[in-house]
């Protein structure tokens, strides 16, 4: 129970991977608050974990949207009374080449993969300075250091701007307390990329391009965002 105690906000907690952190947080001890923009799917993760002897809170968020992290940040206040960790999961990918990224479809990437950390980490910073420290981990992605050729670049520069915010957050408030690190995976097995993942050809360029020669299982990322949490 390495987290018991601790409140924890996780982006994107309605399935796949932060569906995998919340689960994981729960079991550690961690008051669990799960923000999603699908309420059906987070209301049962929000079951389970509390059936399963959790505690566990559902919001409905937009990452984008300040109002809704105000409202997020104040519900988990009034819930459990402070909180420690932040983790901005939520996030979205694009496919194809920078020739079919439409101006739309750059506003909407970044707005939810950069705007959105942005936005969480500015809403929670008070808070944590008040509590005496925190954790926030964002999960980037290997698309934030390395250029890909079937991924539209918007994508690649998103996750490099979480990249580098990240860097700059934990300079800048390194003497509050509150760490910030960010997480970079490769191909994880789950539903946002599955069609990405599946059948012999994505699985003979898997073998060939990643180390373990298959996708990430959502528990094994999960670890890597509870490890920098737990101090």
């Amino acid at each position: 129970m390495r987290l018991k105690g601790k409140v924890a906000l996780i982006t994107g907690g309605a399935r796949g991977q932060g569906a995998a952190e919340a689960r994981l947080f729960a079991q550690e001890g961690a008051n669990v608050i799960i923000a999603d923009v699908l309420d059906s799917q987070g209301a049962k993760v929000e079951a389970e974990i509390n059936e399963t002897g959790g505690k566990c809170l559902y919001l409905h968020l937009d990452v984008s949207n300040k109002e809704d992290w105000d409202s997020a940040v104040y519900s988990a206040l009034t819930r459990f009374g402070k909180l420690d960790i932040l983790v901005n999961n939520a996030g979205v990918a694009a496919w194809g080449t920078n020739d079919e990224t439409t101006e739309e479809e750059w506003d909407r990437v970044m707005d939810i993969n950069a705007k959105g950390v942005f936005l969480g980490t500015q809403s929670v910073i008070p808070e944590m300075k008040k509590a005496g420290g925190g954790s926030i981990v964002n999960i980037s992605s290997i698309s934030g250091i390395v250029g890909q050729a079937g991924i539209q670049p918007v994508y690649n520069a998103s996750k490099g701007a979480v990249r580098i915010f990240t860097k700059s957050i934990a300079i800048q408030y390194a003497s509050d307390g509150i760490r910030a690190n960010s997480v970079h995976p490769g191909p994880i097995d789950t539903d946002m990329i599955h069609d990405r993942i599946s059948g012999k050809e994505n699985e003979e360029r898997i073998r060939n391009t990643v180390p373990l020669g298959r996708p990430a299982k959502p528990v094994e990322v999960a670890y890597g965002v509870f490890v920098p949490c737990f101090r």
